[in-house]
């Protein structure tokens, strides 16, 4: 198969998905068909395109879909016009081929019956077009645990239409969405387990999913200030691990190996978004990271301007990871005193105290007060809840070279 074919039917697929759901309303069925529909289409295509892809697609899918149903109804021999399967085979399979349902499956995978690990799997297998055992890869998983999370997901959701949202319901639907695809960045930019540092394809898919979504809701700002956020931060990836695949801090990295281009399309989005006037935490986040990116080294970073904007994030949606930041943000601005001080307050939220980025920041203040054997400590007990194994490397390595020589 082609590149260019294989690109077309993965920008297709969720487009076919959300035709046939729409009108049939069986989501499991529907993905099966648009699965074979694929596969019919990645034999054919490379011998030349059909005139409407799209509506190709479709009709196949539809097609497909319909003869399971009546084998489906032939084996359990139900021969009523009023079951649900006579009722699926009398509806047209070629009406509505130009409707883009598009946003409606995005939101129909992200319902609100299904946890944040289903939404994300489902996610990236309805929209994202990846197989069982990508996924399953890039979550460090057996493929038999994502292929029963899948399975499970779409049970939940079996029967489940694309039902008008009111405002309220559609704006609490856009925010799982979002959440969602930034689960799936922040899973590619840093795995929470295995011998790697990142998952570059999931970041990539979480990118790609959402420019998309930004080309169907281009009015909305939060939607491009994840946007933002995802490319400012992923233009870093090549400058954050050593040639050995160790990890490299930001303060270390050499910033002549960040993507510019990335970084540009970032900060011009993210400036062309915060003043729309309705702020939200993705475009605070990604104002952070543009005062980072734009600075030409460590030393040179607006540290006032990025802790007035993490105050005003912790306003807009406190969380502990964000108060977490701040905290390294206070150490910089007001020294790592005030910083400590802080730190034991939010220290005691129970979602944190055993996070192995709290022991790594209280590390760091303390290397920076000038206590380095309890610093050296406060690094080991970080690298111990470590998950990850380049992380846990280098949490070791600073507690080694403070435990033996002083501070570095």
């Amino acid at each position: 198969m082609t590149p260019r074919v294989e690109d077309l039917l993965r920008d297709l697929a969720p487009e076919v998905l959300g035709a046939l759901v729409r009108r049939y309303g069986r989501f499991d069925a529907c993905e099966d068909a648009v699965q074979e529909a694929l596969l019919d289409a990645a034999g054919q295509w490379p011998s030349g395109l059909p005139d409407n892809p799209r509506g190709w697609l479709i009709t196949v899918a539809a097609r497909r879909l319909v003869d399971h149903v009546r084998t489906e109804r032939a084996r359990r021999r139900r021969e009523s016009a009023g079951t649900p399967q006579a009722l699926l085979l009398a509806r047209p399979a070629d009406a509505d081929h130009d409707r883009d349902d598009s946003l409606a499956l995005v939101f129909l995978c992200c319902h609100p019956a299904l946890s944040d690990p289903s939404r994300v799997a489902l996610t990236l297998r309805a929209v994202g077009g990846l197989t069982t055992a990508q996924i399953a890869a890039a979550f460090l998983v057996p493929e038999s645990t994502m292929a029963q999370r899948i399975s499970r997901a779409k049970q939940t959701i079996r029967g489940t239409g694309f039902g008008a949202l009111s405002p309220a319901d559609r704006a609490d639907r856009l925010r799982a969405v979002l959440h969602v695809l930034y689960l799936v960045f922040s899973e590619g930019h840093t795995t929470t387990g295995g011998a790697d540092l990142t998952t570059p394809a999931l970041s990539d898919e979480a990118i790609r999913l959402t420019r998309w979504l930004a080309d169907l809701l281009p009015d909305d700002p939060e939607v491009a200030g994840l946007l933002a956020l995802m490319l400012l931060t992923d233009a870093r990836r090549p400058a954050r691990t050593a040639p050995d695949g160790g990890v490299v801090p930001l303060a270390e990295q050499d910033r002549t190996r960040w993507d510019r281009d990335l970084v540009a399309e970032g900060v011009a989005l993210i400036s062309r978004t915060l003043p729309r006037g309705r702020v939200g935490p993705y475009q605070l986040q990604a104002a952070i990271a543009a005062v980072h990116t734009e600075a030409p080294s460590a030393q040179e970073t607006d540290w006032p301007q990025v802790l007035a904007l993490y105050d005003l994030l912790e306003l807009v949606a406190p969380n502990p990871m964000t108060a977490l930041n701040r905290v390294v943000a206070v150490g910089v601005v007001h020294g790592p005193g005030a910083a400590l001080e802080l730190l034991a307050e939010i220290g005691r939220d129970k979602r944190l105290a055993d996070h192995h980025r709290l022991h790594a920041v209280r590390a760091h203040l303390l290397d920076q007060a000038g206590d380095h054997a309890a610093a050296s400590a406060a690094y080991r007990d970080a690298a111990r809840r470590a998950t990850s194994a380049p992380e846990r490397r280098y949490l070791t390595d600073r507690a080694n070279r403070l435990g033996t020589t002083g501070p570095p």
